[in-house]
């Protein structure tokens, strides 16, 4: 004949209402022996001890452990999920951004659409977009080639996206002596496609805010876009002088 679970006597920093509810708890696991076989999330959270004077044993142990390694991968779920957000958040913008270089009809609409995107949707606080050529169109802003290479020559020629701290002569020719004395970071990335040749470069204030290992595949992609879309304005204005 199986015993029946005892009450428990209260201890000091108990009260007998407690005392009872631990007796029910233990009468009902002892009626329902396969309760934590249904209920395997539970056990990852319950403390058994298993220890003789002052030594753990393994199954402690064990439990540890895997306690330790459950919050760990919490966390590290919990961080996979801010950054899928905040990938959703960008590909939504840079994809109204991609449809509004599509339907515009001007190059100043094209200008246009990108500067006010880096600036309102993407909270860029410094936005540069220069052209190069030897006969400069009425929209936007055109240098010459020459003058461009001898000012950001070195970003040029690296044909990938740049982020980092920039030097004080080419902040300046970017975007001016005024902003750079409030610029602590810069990505740049030249444009290059059927002719078209130019410079987008975003900034902060943060120092760390563009650092070299942050990525910009955005940028690069805006760029790209750019390149593509451009061309069929200035053409057209050429064309037309």
């Amino acid at each position: 004949m199986t015993d029946k679970p005892q009450v428990p006597t209260p201890t000091p920093d108990e009260s007998p209402s407690e005392s009872l509810e631990a007796a029910a708890v233990a009468a009902y696991l002892e009626a329902n022996p396969d309760f934590f076989v249904e209920h395997e999330e539970l056990l990852p959270a319950m403390r058994i001890p298993h220890q003789r004077g002052d030594t753990v044993s393994l199954v402690e142990r064990q439990m540890k452990i895997l306690r330790e390694r459950n919050i760990e991968m919490r966390h590290r779920l919990s961080q996979l999920m801010d950054v899928a957000r905040d990938n959703d958040r960008l590909f939504d913008k840079t994809r109204r951004l991609i449809l509004s270089l599509m339907d515009a009809a001007t190059l100043e609409d094209a200008v246009i659409a990108v500067e006010d995107s880096l600036r309102q949707d993407f909270q860029v606080p410094f936005v540069s977009l220069i052209m190069f050529s030897d006969k400069p169109m009425p929209v936007g802003r055109w240098v010459s080639g020459s003058d461009a290479q001898t000012a950001i020559g070195g970003l040029l020629s690296e044909g990938k996206t740049i982020s980092g701290t920039l030097r004080e002569h080419e902040l300046d020719f970017l975007f001016g002596e005024e902003q750079r004395k409030q610029i602590g970071s810069t990505a740049v990335v030249a444009l290059s496609h059927q002719g078209l040749h130019g410079v987008l470069a975003i900034a902060s204030r943060d120092p760390q805010h563009y650092k070299s290992s942050v990525g910009t595949l955005f940028l690069g992609y805006i760029a790209e876009v750019l390149g593509r879309v451009l061309p069929r304005f200035t053409t057209a204005l050429r064309a037309v002088r």
